[in-house]
């Protein structure tokens, strides 16, 4: 029997909405519940002690809503937080996140590979046991990225600020022979069509979130807990949600209803 419960998707943000998008087209039966905490953006500047405590309050929320699976849709709160909430609730699947290491160093035809990212992200524990299992045969260089997720999140996909504070970022990474590029945060597939403009030909590209979805499905499917219902999508907010409102035809494709999310 199909499980037609929600699946509780959070992000620091609207960067999640990016992996939410993959999640609806690889299974359009699911009931998806979203929250962007952006009362809290970014994740990638605060305590992991400090996103620890936004994890368990979001996944409270998703489980008083009756969600049967969680999905991490953020590196840093996947890094933060996963383990501490598969602890608390080890009969619930979890899903997260991680920067795209391994098939980046597979990919690379120069042996350099870039990692656009938070701070918090590339400070993590996680990200470095990821370099040292994946990445010891190549060249990682790290370029943390401040103020970018601020810009997308105002929905600035394409201002002559974004690309001015993006352009800053990505040349040194060519200057220095990457091939490879690792969107290592939920927000930056939103930006690229800018970076396939200011990048060379050459340069891959590499996200995570057809592969989190892919998983999901795996997870699900394993506990015969997949979906069939296809109900609309819920939103929240933990910041202004006339703000989500007003992206989300342009980030999700179509408008929606968002509550505020007081937790």
């Amino acid at each position: 029997m199909a499980d037609n419960a929600p699946i509780g998707v959070f992000d620091s943000g609207v960067g999640g909405l990016s992996v939410l998008r993959e999640i609806h087209a690889r299974l359009p039966g699911e009931s998806l519940l979203y929250l962007a905490d952006s009362g809290h953006v970014p994740y990638g500047e605060k305590s992991p002690a400090f996103i620890r405590e936004r994890c368990r309050s979001i996944a409270a929320f998703f489980l008083s809503e009756g969600a049967k699976a969680l999905v991490l849709a953020c590196n840093t709160a996947t890094a933060a937080g996963i383990a501490e909430l598969r602890e608390l609730y080890p009969t619930v699947p979890l899903v997260g996140m991680e920067p795209a290491v391994k098939p980046a160093a597979q990919a690379t035809r120069s042996g350099v590979v870039g990692v656009l990212a938070t701070t918090g992200t590339l400070k993590s524990a996680k990200f470095a046991a990821l370099l040292d299992r994946f990445a010891s045969d190549v060249r990682v260089i790290t370029q943390p990225c401040p103020g970018l997720v601020e810009r997308i999140e105002a929905g600035e996909l394409d201002t002559q600020a974004t690309r001015s504070l993006l352009r800053g970022f990505v040349e040194p990474l060519i200057e220095q022979g990457c091939d490879t590029l690792i969107l290592g945060c939920t927000h930056y597939p939103f930006i690229k069509p800018l970076l396939v403009q200011m990048l060379p030909p050459t340069v891959r590209l590499v996200d995570t979130g057809a592969a989190v979805a892919r998983h999901l499905e795996t997870v699900l499917a394993a506990r015969d807990r997949l979906g069939s219902s296809g109900a609309a999508t819920r939103f929240w907010s933990s910041g202004d949600p006339r703000r989500l409102a007003g992206v989300l035809p342009v980030l999700w494709g179509e408008h929606g209803d968002v509550a505020y999310f007081p937790g």
